[in-house]
């Protein structure tokens, strides 16, 4: 299993774009931003990113997790 690198929320929503995701309209509040897209199945993903300098590894899988993404996956749009 890859390690994955501390990253700060900028890295994130840049790597998320990069799978596709667009920031959701009127849903990100105060210190967190919203991003969704269509998965294969026609189910929509919504994913929740806060922001800040570096986000801890546990929130990043979670975020990984909501936007349907292995680390692998992950690490190449990276």
């Amino acid at each position: 299993m890859t390690k994955l690198p501390s990253l700060s929320s900028r890295q994130i929503v840049q790597t998320l774009r990069r799978a596709g995701f667009v920031e959701a309209p009127d849903r990100g509040k105060g210190s967190h931003r919203a991003f969704y897209r269509a998965d294969p199945s026609g189910h929509i993903r919504l994913v929740i990113v806060p922001q800040g300098k570096d986000i801890p590894r546990g929130t990043l899988l979670a975020i990984l997790d909501q936007a349907g993404l292995s680390r692998e996956e992950f690490l190449r749009l990276l």
